[in-house]
C-alpha cells in the first residue's frame, strides 16, 4: 500500500508524550514547542478535520509546581503530584487553542472507562459532542484514581483506545525516534527507518526498544501495541518525530515517520465487531416504516419499535426484528431493556417526558448497527 496524505483524514488523535511537552530541566512546558503544534492543529481544525489530543504532562508539571525532589515517586505521591498537575495541564492546552479560537475540553480516564460498556459509551458520547461543538477533546488517564492494578501505565495504548472509541481514521503518536526502526538505532548504527508497515507482524514486534527517556512509560514496544489496537479497528497509526517544530505539518509534507496501514476504516471494522463478535442479549421488534428507514441509512427511533424482549443493558447486542419476525440486523442499544420498553413507539420528544431524563435520541445510532447482508 502506499503511503497516504494527512490532508484525506477526518478525525485524527494526536498523542503528545511527558518527554516533548515538558522540559525536564526546568520542569516546564516547551511553550514554543507546544504554540507551533496547536498551530498545526488549528490549521486541521480550519480545514474541518475533528482533532483529538492525548496529553501526558500531569505528573511531571505537579512535581515542578509542588518542587518534589528527582526519583521515583510513590503511588499516592503521584497521584497527588497528578492532581496538582492536571489544573496547569488543562490550563496550558486551554489557552494555547484558545489562542486560534478553538475552544478545549478535558476528558480524564481510567482503564475501565475504555473498557466497560456503560463508561465506554458515555465516553464515546461526551468526545462526541465535544467534537460536533467543534471544540478539541484533550484526554489524560486519570492519574488521580487509578492504581498500579488498573492503569493503563502509557499513554501510547491509551491514545490507541481513545482512536478507536471516537472511531478516528488517524492516530499520530509524537515520540522522541521519527519511527520504527530495523532496531533500536542508538545502539545500532545501521538501523534503517521503516516508512510503511502494511500488517504488525513477529518480526515487526521484535523490532521494538526501550523508552528513550526519564519522562517516558511506554517506548517502542507500547507503541506497536497500540498499533496493533489502532490498525485492527480500522484506523491508520503513524509515529513521528515530536522533537521537531511544527511535528504535524512534517508529515503532511513527507517528513519521516512509520506508517501502520489497516485495510479497514473504523465504521466497518466497528460493524464487523458488532456483527459477529457479540452475543446478543435481547431482541427489539420494529415496524415497516423503521425497517425502511433502517435500509435507507437511518438509525433506529424509538416510535419504530413495538416489541422489546430480553434482559439487555444500555451498551448490549441486541437482534433487530421486522414485524415478520425476519431479522434485519444487530446492534449496540442506548437504553436499557427497561427503558426501551417505557419508550418504544413513543416520538423523541416523550422520551424526556417518560424517562424523566434528556435521553439519547436513537434507540440504536446507525454506527452501532449492521443490517443483515451488509458490514458497511
Amino acid at each position: 500500500m502506499s503511503r497516504p496524505e494527512l490532508k484525506n483524514f477526518r478525525r485524527i488523535v494526536v498523542k503528545v508524550g511527558s518527554s516533548l511537552l515538558i522540559d525536564s530541566a526546568a520542569g516546564e512546558v516547551r511553550t514554543k514547542w507546544l504554540a507551533a503544534l496547536a498551530a498545526d492543529i488549528a490549521k486541521l481544525h480550519a480545514d474541518g478535520r475533528d482533532v483529538l489530543v492525548v496529553s501526558s504532562g500531569s505528573i511531571a508539571l505537579g512535581r515542578s509546581r509542588l518542587k518534589l525532589p528527582r526519583g521515583p515517586l510513590k503511588l499516592e505521591e503521584s497521584q497527588a503530584a497528578a492532581a496538582v498537575g492536571q489544573i496547569a495541564l488543562a490550563r496550558i492546552w486551554s489557552e494555547v487553542l484558545g489562542h486560534h479560537g478553538i475552544g478545549a475540553g478535558q476528558i480524564l480516564v481510567t482503564l475501565q472507562d475504555t473498557e466497560e460498556r456503560r463508561r465506554y459509551l458515555n465516553a464515546r458520547s461526551t468526545i462526541g459532542k465535544l467534537l460536533e461543538w467543534r471544540a478539541v477533546p484533550v484526554i489524560n488517564e486519570n492519574d488521580t484514581v487509578a492504581t498500579n492494578e488498573i492503569r493503563y501505565g502509557d499513554n501510547d495504548r491509551l491514545a490507541a483506545r481513545v482512536a478507536t472509541m471516537a472511531s478516528a481514521d488517524l492516530l499520530v503518536l509524537l515520540s522522541d525516534i521519527d519511527g520504527l526502526y530495523t532496531a533500536p538505532p542508538g545502539a545500532n548504527p545501521d538501523a534503517k527507518l521503516i516508512p510503511i508497515v502494511d500488517s504488525v507482524t513477529a518480526e515487526i514486534e521484535g523490532m521494538a526498544g526501550a523508552a528513550e527517556s526519564e519522562l517516558s512509560r511506554g517506548g517502542m514496544y507500547t507503541k506497536i501495541e497500540a498499533a496493533k489496537i489502532a490498525t485492527t479497528a480500522g484506523t491508520h497509526m503513524i509515529i513521528a518525530s515530536g522533537k521537531v517544530e511544527h511535528p504535524l505539518q512534517k508529515i503532511a509534507d513527507g517528513g519521516l515517520c512509520t506508517w501502520f496501514l489497516t485495510p479497514a476504516n473504523p465504521v466497518t471494522a466497528r460493524k464487523r465487531w458488532i456483527a459477529g463478535s457479540l452475543e446478543p442479549k435481547g431482541t427489539l421488534t420494529i415496524d415497516a416504516g423503521a425497517v425502511a428507514a433502517l435500509r435507507a441509512g437511518k438509525s433506529l427511533l424509538p416510535a419504530g419499535v413495538i416489541k422489546v424482549e430480553g434482559d439487555f443493558a444500555r451498551g448490549d447486542a441486541v437482534i433487530v426484528r421486522g414485524p415478520d419476525t425476519h431479522e434485519i440486523g444487530r446492534g449496540l442499544v442506548a437504553y436499557d431493556a427497561d427503558n426501551a420498553e417505557k419508550i418504544k413507539g413513543r416520538s423523541s420528544p416523550d422520551v424526556m417526558i417518560i424517562l424523566g431524563i434528556s435521553g439519547r435520541a436513537e434507540m440504536i445510532h446507525r454506527d452501532d448497527l449492521v443490517i443483515s447482508g451488509s458490514r458497511s
